[in-house]
């Protein structure tokens, strides 16, 4: 539960502050992954899509999120065709290296696709694929999961180029230092492609989503939806805009945030980086 002092932790992970404080624990470090928040336009307003993580998962088990993962090997695979911002131009939206901001991008793309069945490539730089929802689409989507393709593989097979210019940067969030598993994260925001429909089809959801940013951190903070922080606060600051063209049209200036374990009056809690609020 939050209060004015951040997140009491529970005393498994109160614990390990203290040991890692003290010297008795080493840091896990952090992998470097994406995230991509999906958006529509509906006639109650703006919508964002969120899955719900099954009780089994290892990292976050039963919190509400957006479709996202880690960074694979084969994303930096520089024959991918592309369309959009270069690897350059993202490293510097980002503070990445030219190299990670490449396999950035491409792990965002792959990422959406393998856990919502939308993808963000076109036949051509000025056009997007109008529909995933064919049973050879899904044969495609289930061997990226299980690593028999890659990004580059599928998107070259079908000529297709990787559509970076429809995603934006939106935030980078760094898994605090408490956790035994640790993400660099980089947010993206995206619009779902005309013609394209989410598919209920991840193997680590049980449950998805298109609501209100507003309703959804509304059921956060009463405990209908769990959600880590990072979510959280993403959809505080969609929640104040109207539309999906506002968001992509928003500008950013994005630096690395790092929850923090702390010690307040005897508890151990969880703070949030300075100026962000939940």
């Amino acid at each position: 539960m939050a209060d004015a002092s951040g997140f009491r932790l529970p005393d498994g992970l109160a614990e390990r502050a203290r040991d890692i404080s003290e010297g008795r624990v080493e840091v896990a470090v952090p992998r470097d992954a994406s995230t991509v928040i999906l958006l529509r336009d509906s006639p109650a307003g703006l919508l964002v899509y969120l899955l719900r993580r099954v009780s089994s998962m290892k990292f976050a088990p039963g919190a509400h999120v957006f479709p996202g993962g880690s960074v694979d090997r084969r994303d930096g695979d520089v024959t991918i065709g592309w369309a959009g911002p270069s690897p350059a131009e993202w490293g510097g939206a980002f503070g990445a290296t030219e190299t990670l901001a490449r396999e950035l991008v491409c792990a965002a793309v792959r990422e959406t696709f393998e856990e919502s069945g939308v993808l963000l490539a076109g036949p051509a730089e000025d056009a997007i694929v109008p529909d995933t929802s064919a049973d050879e689409w899904e044969a495609d989507r289930e061997a990226l999961l299980d690593r028999s393709l890659s990004l580059a593989e599928l998107l070259a097979r079908r000529g297709l180029v990787l559509r970076g210019d429809l995603l934006r940067p939106w935030a980078h969030w760094i898994t605090p230092e408490i956790e035994k598993r640790r993400y660099d994260t980089r947010f993206f925001v995206a619009a779902l492609p005309e013609g394209q429909r989410t598919r209920d089809v991840s193997t680590e959801s049980d449950r998805v989503v298109w609501i209100r940013p507003a309703d959804a951190a509304d059921a956060a903070r009463r405990g209908d939806m769990p959600m880590l922080p990072p979510t959280l606060v993403t959809l505080t600051e969609l929640a104040q805009y109207d539309s999906v063209a506002a968001v992509l049209a928003a500008r950013r200036t994005i630096q690395p945030l790092v929850p923090s374990a702390r010690v307040i009056d005897g508890g151990v809690y969880l703070v949030m980086p300075e100026g962000v609020t939940l």
